[in-house]
């Protein structure tokens, strides 16, 4: 048990994060365990350097990254009426604009019946009177 304690006192737990091309994100790639800040690098670089090309190593002591906290993620959670947020959001709109106009075009439609109806009893009320 007091092998196991120094064991864990002696290493420390290490992120290491790396990208590819100059113009790309960092990724995590995996968690190692090393002495001190230094040790860790070398051993990031061993890992990486014959496996796959990269630009650019982090090496981050795990303790110095904060995490959040439970209650922290929770505020996260989006509410259920904000798709106007998102641009999925907005797909319904070409459907819904499609739909109104063509209730619009029914009501013209509709509207231009009775100007007809109108102007042809016009008409024919105008060719009965000259007869």
């Amino acid at each position: 048990m007091d092998k196991k304690k120094t064991v864990d006192e002696f290493y420390q737990v290490f992120e290491v994060f790396s990208k590819r091309t100059p113009s790309a994100n960092f990724q995590h790639q995996f968690s190692l365990l090393a002495p001190n800040r230094e040790m860790a690098f070398v051993m990031a670089q061993e890992n990486f350097m014959r496996r796959e090309p990269v630009v650019d190593i982090w090496v981050v002591k795990r303790d110095d990254i904060r995490m959040m906290e439970p209650d922290e993620r929770a505020s996260l959670q989006r509410l259920d009426n904000k798709d106007y947020r998102t641009a999925k959001g907005y797909g319904y709109l070409k459907k819904k604009w499609r739909q109104y106009e063509q209730q619009m075009l029914d009501e013209k439609e509709i509207m231009s019946w009775g100007e007809l109806k109108s102007e042809k009893s016009k008409h024919t009320a105008g060719s009965e009177a000259k007869s």
